[in-house]
């Protein structure tokens, strides 16, 4: 066989086996390392994807809220899924929540209702601005808000114990419904989702 000029087998051999030995030697000094080695892998990919779950702008809500005994209720469980992934990625969008009164043009309503209010949800974005209420009422407030609505140009509809009152002027859009000794309240102001007020009552009434 032929070698390559200058390389002496005697040295080559002896080298060889060093560099196995040695190359042994490292494997078995780190083999403890291995099982730790692969669980730091898995947390990190693991971590990952609950990051990217955490930070997915479209959260499932809360479970459908009812209108008995509603606590804690934030603006997030008002809204079904793809009316909230509509509204929160319009353009500019940005929302305050607060326990404020209902945002509503009807009269002396808020005072002669008296609500306890849950949650208040104000929208704002390029295309107008939505504001959204839910409340606590007495036992005759459907009776209360149907005279006072009526009066003031709203349009009603009224069921057993429920009443739903609907007014458009110029560029808004307000409703009321009442059921259940609760209160919902939407106002439309030049921003118009489809169907926004209906698809929030299917929300809160299942």
């Amino acid at each position: 066989m032929a070698r390559t000029g200058g390389r002496s087998l005697w040295l080559a051999v002896p080298i060889g086996l060093i560099c196995l030995v040695v190359v042994g030697a490292l494997g078995w000094f780190a083999a403890p390392s291995v099982p730790g080695v692969v669980g730091f892998v898995g947390d990190a990919l693991r971590f990952g994807s609950a990051q990217s779950v955490e930070a997915d702008p479209t959260p499932p809500p809360a479970d459908v809220v009812t209108a008995e005994g509603f606590t804690d209720i934030d603006c997030r469980a008002l809204y079904p899924n793809d009316l909230w992934a509509d509204v929160v990625w319009s353009p500019d969008a940005l929302l305050v929540q607060s326990t404020d009164d209902p945002t509503t043009a009807a009269e002396g309503l808020i005072e002669v209702l008296s609500p306890a209010v849950a949650v208040t949800c104000s929208w704002r974005s390029e295309y107008g601005t939505l504001a959204t209420s839910l409340s606590t009422v007495g036992e005759d407030a459907v009776t209360v808000a149907d005279a006072a609505l009526r009066g003031q140009g709203f349009s009603c509809d009224t069921g057993e114990g429920s009443l739903t009152c609907t007014r458009m002027s110029g560029a808004d859009i307000e409703t009321h419904t009442i059921r259940d000794g609760v209160w919902l309240v939407t106002v439309e102001s030049a921003w118009h989702p489809e169907d926004y007020a209906a698809r929030i009552v299917a929300q809160v009434w299942g």
